[in-house]
C-alpha cells in the first residue's frame, strides 16, 4: 500500500514504536496537546498505553485545540503549569508539538514539570515545512539538542531511535527519565543516535559508484601485492 512520505511513513513508524514501548508503561498517563488523541491511522494513542492505571489529555484554545473530553485539561505549555499538574503524571507523552512552539524550551521544561518520571516526546528531525494560519513551523531536532532538553530538566535519555526511510520525513524518538536505574532493562535494546539522517543526499547512484570504487580499489591493491 502506498504511504505519503512527506508526512505519513514517518509517523507510521513512530506508530509502530509507541505500540512496542507504550505498554512497558503504567500509572497516569497523559497525552499533552492531543486534539482528539488519534494516531492518525485510525486509532488513539489512549489505546497504546494498555497498562496505564489513568489516561489524560491537554490541550489549549485554537485550531484542534480544547476539546472538552473527559480527563482533560486547558494546558499552555509555554505558560507557567498549573499547581494541581506539576509531577501529577507518571509518563508524560507529547508527539509533533515543539516544532510548532516558538518558545521551545519553556515548553520542553514544561513537558518535564507534569512528569514525575518518563517523559516520551516524538519531533521531526528532517521534514517539509508544515503551518497554516493558527500555527506556525520553527525548529527540527538533532538527537544531541533532545538528549540536552532532558538534562537541563533533570532527566536522562533512556531510549532514542529515528525513522529510517531514506526519501521521507525522518522523525526522532526519545524517552527521558528522572530515575533512569529503575528502567535498566525494562526497554528493548538499542543503540544511541549517533548522527541522524546520515543517508540525506546519498543517491543510489552514489552508493553504486562508491561500491564501483571500493571494488577498483582492492583490485588494485591485490595487483600490487602480486608484485
Amino acid at each position: 500500500m502506498f504511504t505519503d512520505r512527506m508526512y505519513r511513513l514517518a509517523r507510521h513508524w513512530s506508530n509502530r514504536e509507541l505500540a512496542t514501548l507504550a505498554p512497558l508503561f503504567h500509572g497516569d498517563v497523559v497525552n499533552v496537546s492531543a486534539w482528539d488523541d488519534r494516531d492518525k491511522e485510525g486509532g488513539y494513542y489512549k489505546d497504546y498505553f494498555t497498562n496505564a492505571s489513568s489516561y489524560s489529555y491537554t490541550n489549549y484554545r485554537g485550531y484542534r485545540g480544547f476539546q472538552g473530553l473527559p480527563g482533560e485539561y486547558t494546558l499552555d505549555l509555554t505558560d507557567k503549569v498549573p499547581g494541581e499538574l506539576k509531577c501529577r503524571f507518571d509518563v508524560v507523552f507529547n508527539h509533533t508539538t515543539l516544532e510548532h512552539l516558538f518558545e521551545v524550551r519553556k515548553a520542553f521544561a514544561n513537558l518535564c514539570e507534569l512528569s514525575r518520571d518518563v517523559i516520551i516526546v516524538i519531533v521531526p528531525f528532517a521534514q517539509v515545512q508544515h503551518e497554516s494560519d493558527d500555527w506556525k513551523d520553527y525548529w527540527r531536532f538533532t538527537p544531541t539538542c533532545l538528549r540536552r532538553l532532558c538534562d537541563e530538566n533533570g532527566l536522562t535519555v533512556i531510549y532514542e531511535a529515528q525513522s529510517p526511510h531514506r526519501n521521507s520525513a525522518v522523525y526522532l524518538l526519545a524517552i527521558g527519565a528522572r530515575c533512569p536505574d529503575r528502567w535498566e532493562g525494562r526497554l528493548p535494546m538499542h543503540e544511541p543516535v549517533p548522527m541522524a539522517g546520515r543517508w540525506i543526499g546519498i543517491t543510489l547512484f552514489s552508493l553504486a559508484r562508491q561500491a564501483v570504487l571500493s571494488g577498483l580499489k582492492k583490485v588494485c591493491s591485490d595487483e600490487d601485492a602480486k608484485k
